[in-house]
């Protein structure tokens, strides 16, 4: 006699399929695409359209994305319709870190889409460069695409804060990789490179980014050094939870430590975004950072040009703007 067919398993395959279809598609896609923004730069360039210099605020906080099912009734009223999820977000941050644009290279369209979103409001958007660049390419022969990206920057204008490239955690460190990472990079624009393999934790890396002008991605992520990195005028700190990847609240004490740690950078910007988006995690502590850094340290010192390049939260707190 047959047993029956376990339906919830066969269930719960589906969306999988679904998903992993999809992910198949867009990358298909990636590359038809990044020839359409191609040509739509070159037409720029014959246009003699200039580059637009980026500006941003000294604090800059905020989400990785904003579209998330389960922020409903969590961070998102429970009856606001989706279609104004974004103008909700949009009126408690300042910063959203687009993350839709690593899995599908953005049009032309998409990116005048995000500025009709944003409104009259002074919001910002960092995009996360396409898989395209980083985990297909792996950042060979890749300077071309990565002009080509670029343009997002120059259609932002002053929404834009800057181009997150993300590698894989197979991708481990050698002075080979790091040199071909840097020179590839447009120097013209606010670029952030994250690692997610701990070899590229170190003095080697850090003055090779320093020369290069390009900032080191710090990182709050299970088994990844917690050190503030700073190699730039700018900072960025992605917040992805201590313990459990996107599954992690932290705490006051923890926020508190890392603004301590910020304010003694003697940075100019910087920017943090919270990937943690289970239980509505993720707006809820970036929230809380951005009322720590807006609190004025009791004593300040004298302003200094030299400082660390690592920072553990030991410390007189100096937030320089």
């Amino acid at each position: 006699m047959k047993k029956p067919a376990n339906k919830p398993a066969a269930n719960a395959i589906k969306p999988r399929l679904t998903r992993a279809a999809k992910r198949e598609m867009q990358r298909q896609a990636n590359g038809g695409r990044a020839l359409e923004m191609r040509k739509f730069r070159k037409q720029r360039e014959r246009d003699g359209l200039p580059q637009v210099p980026p500006s941003a605020d000294p604090v800059n906080i905020g989400c990785s994305g904003w579209f998330y099912w389960h922020w409903r009734g969590q961070f998102y009223p429970a009856d606001l319709p989706t279609k104004d999820w974004f103008a909700f977000y949009r009126s408690r941050m300042k910063t959203v870190e687009i993350n839709a644009s690593f899995y599908s290279w953005p049009t032309v369209a998409n990116v005048k889409a995000w500025l009709r979103q944003a409104g009259e409001r002074n919001f910002i958007y960092t995009v996360k460069v396409c898989e395209l660049i980083t985990h297909t390419r792996k950042f060979v022969n890749t300077k071309v695409l990565i002009r080509d990206f670029g343009v997002i920057a120059d259609l932002l204008g002053p929404r834009f804060g800057c181009f997150l490239f993300q590698f894989p955690a197979s991708y481990r460190y050698t002075p080979a990789r790091l040199k071909s990472i840097l020179s590839q990079l447009d120097p013209t624009r606010r670029n952030v490179v994250e690692f997610r393999h701990g070899s590229w934790w170190n003095e080697k890396v850090y003055d090779a980014f320093r020369k290069a002008g390009a900032i080191f991605c710090s990182c709050s992520a299970p088994k990844l050094p917690d050190d503030l990195i700073c190699t730039a005028d700018d900072l960025y700190i992605r917040f992805h939870g201590r313990e459990k990847w996107y599954r992690y609240n932290y705490s006051n004490k923890e926020l508190s430590d890392w603004a301590q740690k910020i304010r003694a950078s003697g940075a100019k910007r910087v920017w943090a975004y919270f990937n943690n988006d289970f239980g509505g995690y993720a707006p809820k502590n970036a929230r809380s950072l951005e009322r720590l850094l807006a609190k004025q340290p009791a004593r300040r010192r004298a302003a200094t040009k030299t400082f660390p390049a690592i920072l553990h939260g030991d410390y007189v707190p100096e937030f320089r703007v």
